[in-house]
């Protein structure tokens, strides 16, 4: 019996050759991608309100935050955002003085793509 590993070996592959492309185009403008430390960031566990980490399950797609639900890889990306420059640590007091506006976008753009009609992918939580 044939093993089916072509979606896992894709899975593991294009992340990585996605970023190599964004850098290298970076790269022609004389920019380049600033790697976070994922291991000690935590993204996806680090409620910023609290400073505290929660694991949660990958099928777990939205979180809530200080009464906000928020779609969990829409707020990993707003904590990485607030890195601090040893790209350790996510700055909790400028990602507090943040957060307001980051709720107002993320509502927004939910209600934009809910009205849109678009089809989104199960992993967007809709």
């Amino acid at each position: 019996k044939k093993k089916k590993r072509f979606g896992k070996s894709l899975s593991n592959r294009a992340p990585a050759l996605l970023i190599e492309i964004i850098d290298r185009k970076l790269r022609y403008i004389g920019k380049n991608i600033i790697k976070i430390n994922t291991f000690k960031v935590k993204a996806s566990q680090l409620n910023h309100e609290t400073n505290e980490y929660e694991k949660k399950s990958l099928s777990k797609r939205w979180v809530e935050i200080v009464g906000n639900k928020i779609q969990r890889d829409l707020y990993s990306a707003f904590l990485i955002k607030n890195v601090k420059e040893n790209l350790e640590e996510v700055n909790i007091e400028k990602a507090k003085k943040e957060f307001k506006n980051f709720v107002k976008s993320h509502n927004k753009e939910m209600e934009r793509i809910k009205k849109s009609g678009v089809k989104t992918l199960k992993c967007m939580g809709f």
